[in-house]
């Protein structure tokens, strides 16, 4: 049976989880006020200016709007749901207990990091669920994120602040390193495109190898003792760049709690 999905907010994450979805058994609708974003959309997926009228009908729906808008949004739709539907907010920061507040209490709700990779079919999505979710539910929301990359499931709305320090910011930390190695390669002789192309090549075989083994034995494996690699490791070691990660995972960790308790008007 086709299961119909309304995805609320027409930006590009939920672009890329749409029109994955629709090639797939799922009837897909977009409810997007802005006429431009809404053309994006082909077949197979339908698209509407309403957001009641995208809710209505749908087993499970996607809350794919901005934060700031996401209170106002919620309780637009929240009267017109039925209790069997599921909800699930791929919104920044907004803390589980803040929408189901929003929503009304009882409504199974699964809450998403998703990251922008994603974009590409290449994200990793961490996951939380309420009381009222099903296993049914579970797997359904398992499976929309899945169009867009891997998913991780964690228990609690800390779990996903730091799932956000590390996986939702870190694309902009590799993108970081990318930057400045490429540019390091520049300075050194080498013509910018190329730098890039051997930096980008150099990460994505990387990643592919500490998928299945650890990278600190990965990272011994290539470091013999007195050479041009240990030297460059050494100088990174000198100028705590390991220290430097921390401390800006753990950055981003507290202003994630910062700005759940900002969107969520809660406090501790």
């Amino acid at each position: 049976m086709t299961r119909r999905i309304a995805f609320v907010g027409g930006g590009n994450m939920a672009y890329a989880l749409a029109t994955r979805l629709a090639q797939r058994t799922y009837e897909v609708v977009v409810a997007e006020p802005v006429a431009e974003q809404r053309a994006r959309f082909g077949p197979p997926v339908s698209t509407t200016p309403e957001n009641t009228v995208a809710v209505r009908g749908a087993s499970t729906v996607v809350l794919a709007v901005k934060p700031q808008v996401l209170q106002s949004v919620v309780r637009e739709i929240a009267p017109g749901m039925r209790d069997e539907q599921l909800v699930v907010s791929i919104a920044a920061g907004v803390p589980m207990a803040a929408i189901e507040g929003w929503l009304g209490q009882g409504r199974a709700l699964v809450r998403c990091m998703p990251n922008t990779p994603a974009l590409v079919g290449a994200g990793i999505s961490g996951l939380i669920a309420n009381a009222a979710v099903t296993p049914d539910q579970r797997n359904e929301a398992e499976t929309i994120l899945r169009a867009a990359g891997e998913v991780v499931w964690f228990d609690t709305d800390a779990d996903l602040d730091a799932v956000t320090a590390l996986s939702g910011s870190g694309p902009a930390y590799f993108f970081a390193v990318i930057e400045a190695l490429a540019a390091a390669g520049t300075n050194i002789g080498l013509d910018p495109e190329t730098a890039k192309r051997l930096v980008v090549a150099t990460a994505r075989g990387a990643a592919i190898m500490a998928t299945d083994d650890d990278p600190a034995e990965l990272r011994v494996r290539v470091t013999s003792p007195g050479g041009t690699t240990a030297r460059a490791l050494s100088i990174l070691d000198e100028r705590s760049f390991p220290e430097s990660l921390d401390a800006a995972v753990r950055g981003a960790f507290e202003r994630s709690r910062e700005l759940a308790r900002e969107l969520s008007g809660a406090s501790d």
